[in-house]
């Protein structure tokens, strides 16, 4: 018969041994209860621009029916500041229970980490990417009475004969619109000057005030004005024609050379902390697909301007990659830095 002692060493070293196995695992000991009864409370999801933005706009239009998907209330809360940094510093360093999620863009997890040289956050390691919602399109916008040009052709002679004339808006240094703008710019030999604003209605406001030329802002952004008659727009930036504005050929189709393969499009998804239960990541990324299949919901992106993007969680950690390395070489050769 074993002795009592043997028993508690025994009882003792299991209890190690699982201890250590819970340590190991960093889903399991942010939530004993693991994925199955997940979500057991409300989800907040940080966003780290302002209420009102376009970028919220887009996640308010998702946060009840993922609600309804997940059955318990999705919270936005606002961390804005340092173009989106500060909100995924807050997520990389959450607890990777699931609760705690980061809605990001080709900003915050793909140019951000070549604009900014000394992040607190590595933008792939420190996420697990759960899903895609958007693609973006930046329309090149421009005041006619500043320059009037009808075509892109147009635009770019009357650029390229007048070098360093022409200032172009952005909603920030560094934002999804100045960066759509450099590597025009780049590609087409432009001299052109920046001149950033604080955000995106201050910025097309420049434009239709005249105070500056023209931006590539996002789709949603221009098209009151652009209805209104106050302003032309002269090109996509994505691949394909948009929805919302189908007349406008996509400036890749302009058969300028520098143009080919232009695809400046900014997407949006949703990140969870490294270390995630991807049982959680997985149930997530369904929610998210279901709510995108809604035909209500995709109306109301392709109004905006918007194009459904869904990718499961490996698909999305690619596009990622691939961004952060197609943004960097932007960022080099247009020389842009804000550190």
């Amino acid at each position: 018969m074993r002795r009592l002692s043997d028993s508690f060493s025994w009882l003792g070293a299991a209890a190690l041994a699982a201890a250590a196995w819970t340590a190991a695992s960093p889903a399991l000991a942010a939530d004993p209860h693991g994925a199955a009864d997940w979500p057991r409370q409300p989800v907040t999801l940080i966003m780290g621009f302002p209420a009102g933005s376009g970028v919220d706009v887009v996640a308010r239009s998702v946060q009840e029916p993922l609600s309804q998907k997940l059955g318990q209330p999705v919270i936005i809360d606002y961390k804005s500041g340092a173009a989106g940094n500060i909100a995924s510093e807050y997520v990389a360093r959450a607890k990777p229970d699931g609760y705690t999620l980061a809605f990001g863009t080709a900003a915050t997890h793909g140019s951000n980490a070549a604009l900014y040289k000394k992040l607190p956050f590595d933008v792939e390691a420190d996420f697990a990417p759960v899903g895609t919602l958007i693609d973006v399109s930046n329309v090149l916008t421009i005041n006619p009475n500043v320059i009037d040009a009808k075509t892109l052709k147009e635009f770019v002679d009357i650029v390229k004969a007048n070098p360093g004339k022409y200032n172009y808006a952005s909603t920030g240094n560094g934002a999804g619109t100045h960066m759509a703008f450099a590597e025009f710019n780049a590609r087409l030999g432009l001299n052109m000057v920046h001149v950033p604003y604080k955000g995106g209605p201050e910025a097309i406001t420049s434009v239709v005030r005249g105070e500056t030329c023209c931006i590539m802002n996002q789709v949603q952004t221009v098209l009151p004005h652009y209805k209104a008659g106050k302003v032309r727009l002269l090109g996509v930036t994505t691949a394909k024609p948009v929805a919302a504005v189908k007349e406008v050929p996509p400036i890749a189709a302009s058969g300028l050379p520098g143009t080919q393969g232009f695809d400046s499009s900014i997407w949006f998804g949703i990140f969870a902390p490294k270390g995630t239960d991807p049982a959680i990541v997985h149930k997530l990324n369904t929610a998210l697909r279901e709510v995108l299949e809604q035909p209500e919901v995709r109306q109301r992106f392709e109004s905006q301007g918007n194009t459904v993007r869904i990718e499961t969680p490996e698909q999305f950690a690619r596009t990622v990659h691939q961004d952060r390395a197609k943004w960097a070489q932007v960022v080099k050769d247009a020389k842009i830095s804000v550190d």
